[in-house]
């Protein structure tokens, strides 16, 4: 056995795993709605008001996490939220990256292609990703501590 079948998932790796398969559900539905709308639109419509809706929570939850861990350390927005600077290793940032950038091409052409329908719900989709993201940098985040006399 070489060394990289040994490595470890990095933490929040579940976190990664589900924006994918958000994701795929979310591209699925896209191109399905985007060829057949009158057969994948409300299939569609209901996934992006779910991702939404999932996406929102987490986002809120993230912002808790935060929140708490600004006692303590010094966190960033941008870390926080978009895992900017060193918050998270590669291996996580650039997938969950990856998946919101997907996430908003996908829905952005498809409601392109059908302008004025329930396809335009999927705009709404990417909150999910951008959820995640937040999650992940609140839960796992790498942030530096805060220095003693800029405690609260």
């Amino acid at each position: 056995m070489d060394d990289d079948s040994l490595r470890e998932a990095p933490p929040g790796a579940t976190l990664v795993n589900v924006a994918f398969v958000g994701t795929g559900l979310l591209v699925g539905t896209s191109v399905a709605a985007a060829l057949a709308p009158d057969s994948f639109e409300r299939l569609h419509a209901v996934l992006s008001v779910v991702l939404f809706a999932v996406g929102t929570g987490a986002l809120l939850w993230a912002y808790a996490l935060g929140v708490t861990r600004s006692r303590a350390d010094e966190v960033t927005l941008a870390g926080l939220f978009f895992l900017g600077g060193d918050t998270a290793p590669r291996e996580v940032r650039r997938p969950l990256r990856l998946a919101l950038a997907v996430q908003v091409v996908a829905v952005v052409v498809a409601a392109s292609i059908r302008p004025y329908t329930e396809v335009a719900f999927g705009v709404l989709a990417p909150m999910f990703g951008l959820g995640l993201m937040a999650t992940w940098g609140g839960r796992y985040g790498s942030f530096p501590p805060r220095s003693p006399k800029e405690r609260p």
